[in-house]
């Protein structure tokens, strides 16, 4: 019973803790700089996800000749730029990697 309740009790203080800036921050009226800069948020944090696969192996920083990876980064950052979507962007760069991955090997 205290391991259930100590579960209970973590997921509602993290819930808590997620939800109270949001539910905040939907009654301000942000200025109009801040709008444009949260803008910026989802393509900073798909960045910091991606990239060091990418660019890092083993904990040295190089370039991978892991052929799919690349290919697939490529083509997810060109679907960013067209469509302006994160979710268009993640959904074919991980299609994309995992039929390059099928492909090649």
């Amino acid at each position: 019973m205290f391991v259930w309740s100590m579960i209970i009790g973590i997921g509602v203080a993290t819930f808590l803790i997620r939800f109270a800036p949001i539910a905040l921050l939907a009654r301000l009226e942000l200025p109009a700089w801040l709008t444009r800069a949260l803008r910026y948020v989802p393509p900073a944090v798909m960045a910091a996800i991606i990239a060091p696969p990418l660019f890092f192996a083993d904990g040295a920083p190089t370039i991978d000749a892991n052929l799919p990876r690349v290919i697939a980064a490529t083509l997810a950052a060109v679907v960013a730029w067209r469509t302006h979507s994160t979710l268009w962007t993640i959904v074919l760069g991980m299609l994309a990697l995992w039929g390059l991955q099928a492909l090649l090997g």
